[in-house]
């Protein structure tokens, strides 16, 4: 069968919702091979066309604080409401062989075997923040699939914020009960992106200290300059368990809330349409880079610049200037 039929056949079994072409589709999206890359882009375009829309949320938080078992607990807690939900959850990679645990399907078990929820683990594959490259596709695919909810889970606290939060509508940081001194620990920049803050594990002997570090939060959250496109009473800080499902139904509201809000004030549209800006420049800035890499010629003349700068016969920023000029020339191979 000819590649556009396949593609075709391909995007008309994830408009219809079917898991194992949702699956192969994300496969493709991740594959860096030039024609997957190239079918990839097709059928991205081709499903782009659907309209359908998902309310992206990302989640994010240290190691520990229980993202699995909110995302499990809360996913649950949406499906039994008739919603569909997708759940993209980035693993760490390994720097030496790129592969990852992937173990997300067995750590939210009862979710997994849901019919109305899909659990995707993606190696970060060495990105930055642990954020997958293609990540953004991979929503797009979910939203085209129909899922109601798209939860991005990001591999901790870290830069990964910056780049979950440009591809998604909410930013929900997850931060487990403490003493109160771990405030001291978390960037400024982290608490101005958060939409909500959640104190996990809110139930039993740990009860006392989850309101406490709730308080802690919600008196920083007020010290911080607000955001034009939010409401009074966000971002906020909020109280959950998911181990007595206590606290989901009030966060889920607050999401509701603050999208309702953010919709009628045209920011939901606005955001959007960067989004869609910042996907396509970084799709640009990818490509120049894969075709840096697979000329030859340029590519001998990156590394012997790169030899000369680090041999301090060369600044950094003129060896850049020598490279973009020889770009800009076509190949160099045989320039040495």
């Amino acid at each position: 069968m000819p590649a556009m039929a396949d593609i075709e056949a391909l995007a008309q079994g994830v408009l219809a919702g079917d898991r194992r072409a949702l699956a192969r589709a994300i496969t493709l999206v991740e594959s860096g091979r030039a024609d997957h890359r190239r079918d990839a882009a097709t059928l991205i375009d081709r499903l782009s066309k659907s309209g359908r829309e998902a309310l992206r949320i990302a989640l994010s938080g240290p190691p520990g604080v229980g993202k699995s078992s909110f995302i499990e607990a809360f996913g649950l807690m949406l499906t039994a409401r008739g919603l569909k939900v997708a759940v993209l959850a980035i693993d760490p990679s390994s720097t030496r062989s790129g592969g990852s645990i992937l173990g997300d399907k067995t750590r939210m078990e009862r979710l997994s075997r849901d019919p109305s929820a899909f659990i995707r683990p993606s190696p970060s594959q060495t990105e930055l923040g642990g954020v997958g490259r293609r990540t953004r596709e991979a929503v797009a695919l979910c939203e085209a699939a129909g899922f109601d909810v798209v939860l991005v889970e990001t591999v901790g606290v870290g830069q990964s914020e910056t780049l979950a939060a440009e591809m998604t509508d909410l930013f929900v940081l997850l931060i487990a009960p403490a003493g109160g001194d771990e405030l001291q620990g978390v960037k400024r920049g982290i608490m101005e992106m958060a939409d909500l803050i959640l104190v996990t594990k809110a139930d039993g002997d740990l009860l006392p200290a989850a309101r406490r570090t709730c308080a802690d939060y919600a008196g920083a959250l007020r010290l911080l300059r607000r955001r034009p496109q939010d409401p009074d009473g966000f971002p906020r800080a909020m109280l959950v368990s998911a181990l007595a499902d206590e606290g989901l139904a009030e966060a889920w509201a607050a999401m509701e809330a603050l999208c309702a809000e953010r919709r009628a004030g045209g920011h939901w549209q606005a955001r959007r349409r960067a989004q869609a800006q910042g996907w396509f420049e970084a799709e640009v800035r990818q490509g120049l880079l894969a075709r840096l890499a697979a000329d030859p010629g340029l590519a001998r003349r990156q590394a012997a610049l790169g030899e000369a700068v680090a041999r301090g016969e060369l600044a950094p920023s003129r060896a850049a200037a020598q490279l973009l000029a020889a770009f800009d020339g076509g190949s160099t191979d045989g320039c040495g």
